[in-house]
């Protein structure tokens, strides 16, 4: 039997996570506070090709930027973190591993900017929707703890940034956001 790719098991996860909260919660509760669907501006359809797709991605360059700004803002205040940065697709594009960062932040960082990315909304933001859909939490490579910002680009999401290791989210998230605003700006 062939083994299925991670992206193949996220998908499978979201799929079925979607028709167990459609069933159970209704669709609207489950997704009840969820943004709109992404403007345009991020994902287009190709005027030359309808079978194609444009979306806007952060460069390698953008996205280190954001990670050592993520990293010197938690290094400021003695907070030993790792930070990643996602793209849209919720594919990493850098992990950070700061000095004496403990051994299970960056695979946590990966997760929140997935989960920030995914849902567009930062990751303290998505904990509260726990309340309303509880088996959001099991989808696959998802972590709702606080830690995770999206980066956009006129309200759609193009990555996530992901920061694990203070002592509370509510850190993570600061050292998070400002990873957002240094390619933001």
């Amino acid at each position: 039997m062939k083994k299925m790719s991670l992206r193949t098991r996220v998908l499978t996860g979201a799929v079925a996570a979607a028709a167990v909260g459609a069933g159970t919660f209704g669709t609207m509760s489950a997704n009840a506070s969820a943004p709109a669907a992404a403007p345009a501006a991020a994902v287009k359809a190709d005027a030359a090709d309808r079978n194609l797709q444009q979306s806007t991605h952060l460069t390698v360059a953008a996205a280190t930027k954001a990670a050592q700004a993520a990293l010197d803002a938690a290094k400021k205040e003695n907070q030993r973190v790792s930070v990643a940065v996602v793209d849209r697709n919720g594919n990493t594009v850098v992990t950070l591993r700061g000095d004496g960062a403990g051994p299970q932040s960056p695979e946590s960082a990966v997760k929140k900017a997935y989960t920030a990315v995914s849902w567009n909304a930062p990751t303290s933001e998505l904990v509260k929707r726990l309340e309303q859909a509880p088996n959001l939490k099991d989808i696959p490579g998802t972590l709702f703890l606080a830690g995770g910002a999206p980066v956009q680009v006129k309200g759609a999401p193009v990555a996530g940034i992901g920061v694990a290791g203070a002592p509370s989210g509510d850190l993570d998230e600061k050292f998070a956001a400002a990873g957002v605003a240094a390619v933001s700006k």
